[in-house]
């Protein structure tokens, strides 16, 4: 049986290797490009019942790939009301990256995925249906960066959600 003292250093060293890992972030949707998205959609207000947009909307034709834009494990694969058909993946650096509004899923929980792997395609599901179809993707880290916080609508929040334009 550990003892608590190895058990905390195993943690230490899990959360270690978790930010040490590259990230290396590259556009999730198959030949998208910078024209394919608004670079002030990022912490937009207003913006709906989300109030504040908290990532960037990639246009493509309804149906286009989208593959993971880092390494990681999918932990969440399905539907919620806002998002529509959504996939949350743990990426390195402790962060989230979250991937809504597609027109078909092609992962499944706990699947470990690369840059190279298909998750889904775009589409309008979600609270975009009827809009053009895009993804929405963003950012969350799981360690706070307090020091992004300032006066915006839900500016606390941006120590938690980072813009995806930064890393392409």
């Amino acid at each position: 049986m550990p003892t608590s003292k190895q058990i905390k250093i195993s943690i230490l060293l899990i959360l270690f290797i978790g930010f040490t890992i590259p990230q290396n972030l590259k556009m999730p949707v198959k030949g998208a490009s910078k024209s394919d998205y608004n670079s002030k959609s990022f912490w937009y207000y207003p913006w709906g019942r989300s109030v504040t947009h908290k990532g960037v909307d990639i246009f493509a034709k309804n149906g286009t790939e989208i593959n993971a834009s880092t390494k990681g494990i999918v932990l969440y694969a399905g539907n919620i009301s806002m998002g529509g058909n959504v996939i949350l993946i743990l990426g390195p650096k402790w962060r989230l990256h979250y991937y809504a509004h597609l027109n078909e899923i092609k992962t499944t929980k706990f699947n470990v995925i690369n840059h190279n792997s298909l998750i889904g395609r775009v589409g309008d599901s979600g609270n975009a249906k009827g809009k053009s179809p895009h993804l929405h993707y963003s950012i969350f880290s799981l360690i706070p960066y307090v020091w992004r916080i300032d006066t915006d609508k839900q500016g606390w929040k941006k120590m938690f959600y980072l813009n995806p334009i930064d890393y392409f």
